[in-house]
């Protein structure tokens, strides 16, 4: 406690640099690792739900989230083929 309020009134926060804002709270990547975080607490969250809930063993979670992904990703492949891009160079 004693060293903050020596940092606040000796102005010692004057000295250090402001953060970037490429770092800063709204900027992209800091909104990229925000999705992404809750992407995997929505995926723990089935995970505990699968096993918990419904008594489906670990492998069989881990095979539900596996072919989960195959699916998304023959989806997104399929609407990508449509569109007429390429998600590929």
């Amino acid at each position: 406690k004693a060293a903050f309020i020596n940092f606040i009134s000796d102005e010692e926060w004057k000295s250090i640099e402001p953060v970037s804002s490429w770092f800063g709270p709204s900027s992209f990547l800091m909104s990229s690792m925000s999705a992404l975080f809750k992407l995997s607490m929505w995926i723990r969250h089935g995970h505990g739900y699968l096993t918990e809930s419904l008594g489906i063993p670990v492998w069989g979670s881990y095979a539900v989230f596996g072919l989960a992904i195959l699916f998304l990703g023959m989806i997104l492949g399929l609407v990508s083929k449509a569109l007429g891009t390429d998600c590929v160079t």
